[in-house]
C-alpha cells in the first residue's frame, strides 16, 4: 500500500503545484503616465520618430519584458533603430508580430517588474513615404502628413497620460505658410498647438495635454508647401497595411510598452542624433511656455514712428511684455495709494473694495477690483484675464501710428532715471521717500525684486509709505499731526510725461511706523508672490488663455490630405483614416 500512499501524495503535490500557475499567468496591466514624440519631417519625405515612453506597472501585474510600437508604415529601416530603457542600450529590436507593421523592443534584463516604473527611449530615423499631396486649393501645390502616436489596447493600459505631440518641419518657412490640422480622436487639450520657429529655421507645432490616454488613436497633423522638400518626396500611393493576428493568450512572456517624457532624456540616453531631438523635445517645451507668455498682438509691433507718451507705469509693462504677475502686482498698488481698496489678508489674497470708489480710477483698475469682488476662484481669474484682454486691447489703439521700440526705451530710460534717483538718496529717509514716489516705474526693471532687496539691504530702517496700512494687514493706520516740509520729489520733467509725485511744499505730518528695509524689500516682492501662486495659479496656463485670444497662433488648415482611405485591421491596431496621406503609427492588443 505504500505505493498507493505515495501516488496520493505526489497527485497531493500536483494539485497544490497547478494552484500556483496563475502566477506565472499574471495579464499585463500598466500605466503610461508620460509619452512624447517628436515627428521631424525630412526634405526627401521622410520622417524621424523619436518616443519617449514612462510606464507604472500595476501590482501583481505581469513585468513589462517587451515593448511593440506601431509604425506608420511597413517602409522602415530596422536596423537604424536604437533604444534604451532607462540608461542601458537595447540590443534586441525586431519586426512585431503584434502589431503590423510595427517593432518589438525587448528590455532583457532591464524589464519592468511588477510596480516598478520605466523611461523607454526609442528612435526610428528613417520611415519613408511619408507625405502626400494636400487637397487645399491654393496658388501652388501643398504637402501634408497626418500621425497617430502609438497606443495600446485598453485591456492593458489605464489612467490618464500627460503627452506631449510635436511636428517638426523642413526649414526655411516663415510662420504664415504652414498650417496645422485640427486634432482628431477625442484629443482632449486645445485644438490650437503651441508653435514657433526654432534657430536652424524649423517651424514646430506642440499639441500637450495631461489629460490624455494611452488607449486612443488620436491623429495631428499639418500641411506646407511642397517646394520646401524634394519634387520625389510627395507619394502618391495609398497605403494599405496588412492585416493584424494577435496570437491567442498570454504564453511566453511577451510585452509592449511605449512612453515618452517631456524630459530631455533623449540627451542623457545617447549622442549625436538621438540627442538632437533630445534638444528638439526641450526646444518644444520650452517654445510652447515662451509663446503663451507672448501676449501683445503682432500689430502693436508694425513699425510707426516716434514715441507715444503718457502711458502709466502699468501701460508701459504691459507694453514691454512683463510677466502678468508682475502687471497685477502694480494694479494692486495703484489702487491702494488711490484708497480705492485694502489688503484683508495677503496669503490667500483678498481685498476689500472701497464704496463709493476713487473718480481717479483707471478703466483696467476698475476692471481688477471688479475682479476682486468675486469670492470664487476660477470667476476671479476669468475676470483677470478679461481685464488684461480690454488692457492689451486699449494700448494697441493708443500705439497706432507710434514705434514700439522707440517707445520701450523711452520708459526704460524712465525706470533706470527713476532707480538712479532712489539710489542717489543719502539718507534712508529720502531713500524710502523716493521709492514709494517712483515705485510704479521702478518695477519695470526686470530685476526689480533683487534690485530691491539690495537697496534696502543692511541695518536701515524707513518710514513706512503713509499708503503701507493698506497693504500690510499688521500695520495700523497712521495718526496725523501738523504740517511739515517735504523735500523735493520725481516730477514729470524729471523723468517724462506719466512720472509723477509731489514736487515740494508741505503735507500734514505723519506718524509713520519704521520699517527694517529688508523686511520692506521682502515685503514688497511678497506681493508678485501672492499673484504668482495664490491668484493666478499656473502664470504660463494663466497667461495663455490671454495669449490665445490677443495673439493667437495662425489658424488651422480646413483641408487634409488628399487621396484614397485605409485602415489597418485586427484586434491589436485599429486604425482608420480618411486619407492617402495618414502616417498612422498603432500598437495594442496581447501576446
Amino acid at each position: 500500500m505504500k505505493w498507493l500512499r505515495l501516488l496520493c501524495i505526489i497527485l497531493i503535490f500536483s494539485v497544490l503545484a497547478s494552484s500556483t500557475t496563475p502566477v506565472f499567468a499574471q495579464s499585463y496591466r500598466f500605466q503610461v503616465t508620460d509619452m512624447a514624440v517628436v515627428v521631424t519631417v525630412n526634405a526627401d519625405g521622410s520622417a524621424s520618430l523619436d518616443y519617449t515612453i514612462t510606464f507604472q506597472n500595476d501590482p501583481g501585474a505581469h513585468a513589462i519584458d517587451i515593448v511593440d510600437i506601431g509604425m506608420p508604415n511597413a517602409n522602415y529601416v530596422l536596423n537604424t533603430i536604437t533604444a534604451q530603457i532607462g540608461s542601458t542600450n537595447i540590443t534586441k529590436i525586431t519586426a512585431s508580430d503584434v502589431v503590423i507593421p510595427g517593432i518589438s523592443v525587448y528590455l532583457g534584463s532591464d524589464e519592468i517588474p511588477a510596480g516598478g516604473t520605466g523611461t523607454l527611449h526609442v528612435n526610428i530615423p528613417t520611415v519613408p513615404k511619408m507625405l502626400y499631396p494636400a487637397t487645399q486649393q491654393t496658388s501652388e501645390p501643398y504637402a501634408s502628413i497626418e500621425f497617430q502616436p502609438n497606443y495600446f489596447d485598453s485591456a492593458y493600459v489605464h489612467g490618464t497620460t500627460n503627452m506631449q505631440v510635436t511636428l517638426l518641419l523642413p526649414a526655411g518657412m516663415t510662420s504664415k505658410e504652414p498650417t496645422y490640422f485640427t486634432p482628431q480622436g477625442g484629443w482632449p487639450g486645445p485644438d490650437q498647438p503651441e508653435s514657433a520657429i526654432m534657430s536652424d529655421g524649423r517651424i514646430f507645432y506642440t499639441w500637450v495635454s495631461s489629460q490624455a490616454n494611452d488607449y486612443t488613436a488620436y491623429t495631428f497633423g499639418a500641411s506646407f508647401p511642397a517646394r520646401y522638400v524634394n519634387s520625389t518626396a510627395i507619394t502618391t500611393e495609398t497605403y494599405v497595411p496588412p492585416s493584424t493576428t494577435v496570437p491567442g493568450g498570454s504564453s511566453g512572456g511577451g510585452g509592449f510598452l511605449t512612453s515618452i517624457t517631456s524630459n530631455l532624456c533623449g540627451v542623457v540616453f545617447c549622442l549625436g542624433f538621438v540627442g538632437f531631438l533630445g534638444l528638439i523635445i526641450y526646444s518644444a517645451t520650452v517654445g510652447a511656455k515662451k509663446r503663451k507668455l507672448e501676449y501683445l498682438p503682432p500689430k502693436i509691433s508694425v513699425e510707426g514712428h516716434g514715441i507715444k507718451r503718457g502711458l502709466t507705469a502699468v501701460e508701459a509693462g504691459v507694453l514691454m511684455q512683463q510677466p502678468m504677475d508682475k502687471i497685477f502686482t502694480m494694479t494692486l498698488f495703484g489702487v491702494l495709494k488711490k484708497n480705492a481698496a485694502e489688503v484683508v489678508t495677503q496669503d490667500p489674497l483678498e481685498l476689500k473694495i472701497a464704496s463709493p470708489l476713487p473718480a481717479d480710477l483707471y478703466p483696467y483698475e476698475t476692471d481688477f477690483l471688479a475682479a476682486f469682488a468675486e469670492k470664487n476662484g476660477e470667476a476671479r481669474r476669468n475676470k483677470l484675464q478679461t481685464m488684461m484682454i480690454n488692457l492689451i486691447k486699449s494700448i494697441g489703439e493708443k500705439m497706432k501710428g507710434f514705434s514700439q521700440k522707440e517707445t520701450v526705451a523711452y520708459y526704460d530710460d524712465i525706470s533706470k532715471r527713476a532707480w538712479a534717483q532712489v539710489e542717489a538718496a543719502n539718507t534712508p529717509e529720502v531713500k524710502g521717500q523716493a521709492f514709494d514716489e517712483n515705485m510704479d516705474w521702478t518695477m519695470l526693471d526686470r530685476n526689480y525684486d533683487t534690485r530691491t532687496q539690495q537697496t534696502f539691504s543692511g541695518p536701515i530702517f524707513i518710514p513706512a509709505p503713509i499708503w503701507w496700512w493698506r497693504y500690510d494687514p499688521t500695520f495700523s493706520r497712521p495718526m496725523a499731526g501738523p504740517s511739515m516740509a517735504t523735500g523735493p520729489a520725481a516730477t514729470p520733467a524729471s523723468f517724462g510725461a506719466g512720472l509723477g509725485g509731489a514736487v515740494g511744499g508741505s503735507r500734514p505730518s505723519i506718524s509713520l511706523p519704521q520699517l527694517p528695509g529688508s523686511t520692506f524689500a521682502a515685503s514688497v516682492a511678497k506681493g508678485v508672490t501672492s499673484f504668482s501662486g495664490g491668484v493666478l495659479g499656473d502664470l504660463t496656463s494663466f497667461t495663455g488663455g490671454v495669449t490665445k485670444v490677443t495673439n493667437p497662433p495662425p489658424p488651422p488648415s480646413t483641408y487634409r490630405t488628399g487621396g484614397g482611405g485605409f485602415s489597418g485591421g485586427g484586434h491589436a491596431c485599429a486604425c482608420a483614416c480618411a486619407c492617402a496621406g495618414c502616417a498612422c503609427a498603432c500598437a495594442g492588443g496581447g501576446r
